[in-house]
């Protein structure tokens, strides 16, 4: 199987493009806006690409992908990794990374193929030394950069399932919805187990990581979920797209969901649990998950619904994801009653 073959090529082509670079001072401005106390106003004050549009970073900005990512109304995400000089990562089992303050997270939502791609967003978290900043970027119109959106925004755009949508960009605080945790903000992406050993690898044969995390690459390849334990590919989507709220000292801890990948105990993971609050969103039915029977379980009712109040996850989608609803129906649908 060809695993992450164009990301690998990237890094290597940028671990050799820092040895010959050419733009002096670049780096350390790069790093004095990541680490300053502002808020920059457009995405190229970073200097995180030498040509934007193309979303093609410089020689310190390396490209990642996730094995199962986050379902974003369909939306490509182009993701990127901006480390200080001399501070490599840290290896933490198979959860996130150890990122050092001076970091930045760099993720673009796209729609569209080759001339006709457009960039709708980019999200950058900075990790500054009182912790991480999460800030969204809305692109203009001729796609040459992105400017701050502290209040959010939405765009109009076509989803590759044909779906004319109101895309919406999240405010600043929005964010934290997402990614908060016991009061921070935090990376939910990077995590090893969600991450190629190749790209990690060679993460540590370019000094900026110490060592390949042992639990890596557990989570299955989203594209290749039809010939992997279904098990496994309907827990990596759930711990992928809705366990950053539902675990605790997250935003939905106090559902009694943990939907984390780690997470042994059935009733935990909602199996014979009733709601705490869902309300409405319960659609009539008494337990998160029926085994047996994904008509009569909350989850996949709610994860089938696209009404704002039902619909889960609540923020980041307009539209149904019926390849992940798919998976979970007949995960559940496979338990013993």
């Amino acid at each position: 199987m060809i695993r992450h073959a164009i990301f690998g090529a990237a890094l290597l082509s940028a671990v050799a493009a820092m040895a010959t670079a050419s733009a002096p001072g670049t780096a350390s401005d790069t790093d004095a806006v990541i680490g300053g106390t502002g808020l920059p106003r457009t995405l190229s004050a970073y200097g995180f690409f030498e040509d934007a549009r193309a979303q093609q970073p410089v020689a310190r900005v390396t490209p990642y992908r996730l094995n199962t990512p986050l379902y974003s109304d369909g939306a490509d995400k182009l993701r990127f990794l901006y480390l200080p000089d001399g501070t490599p990562m840290g290896a933490d089992g198979e959860g996130l990374l150890d990122i050092p303050v001076g970091a930045a997270l760099i993720k673009t939502f796209a729609f569209g193929e080759g001339a006709e791609r457009r960039l709708i967003e980019t999200r950058v978290l900075l990790h500054r030394a009182d912790g991480w900043l999460a800030l969204p970027y809305l692109w203009n119109e001729d796609q040459t950069d992105a400017r701050l959106a502290i209040a959010g925004a939405r765009v109009d755009v076509t989803t590759p399932q044909g779906e004319a949508i109101s895309y919406r960009v999240p405010n600043k605080n929005q964010c934290k919805d997402c990614h908060g945790l016991d009061g921070a903000v935090v990376p939910i992406g990077p995590k090893a187990r969600n991450l190629s050993h190749e790209w990690l690898g060679e993460m540590v044969a370019a000094g900026r990581l110490d060592m390949v995390p042992q639990d890596a690459d557990t989570l299955p390849l989203w594209e290749a979920r039809g010939g992997v334990d279904l098990a496994s590919a309907a827990r990596a989507y759930l711990d992928v797209n809705c366990a950053h709220c539902h675990r605790p000292g997250a935003t939905a801890s106090n559902s009694g969901l943990d939907l984390r990948w780690e997470q042994g105990d059935p009733y935990k993971l909602g199996i014979g649990k009733r709601p705490v609050a869902a309300g409405r969103g319960a659609g009539g039915h008494l337990f998160d998950i029926v085994p047996g029977s994904p008509d009569s379980s909350i989850l996949t009712y709610r994860m089938a619904s696209p009404e704002p109040g039902v619909a889960m996850p609540e923020l980041g989608k307009a539209t149904v994801d019926e390849e992940g609803l798919t998976i979970v129906r007949r995960w559940i649908e496979e338990m013993a009653p």
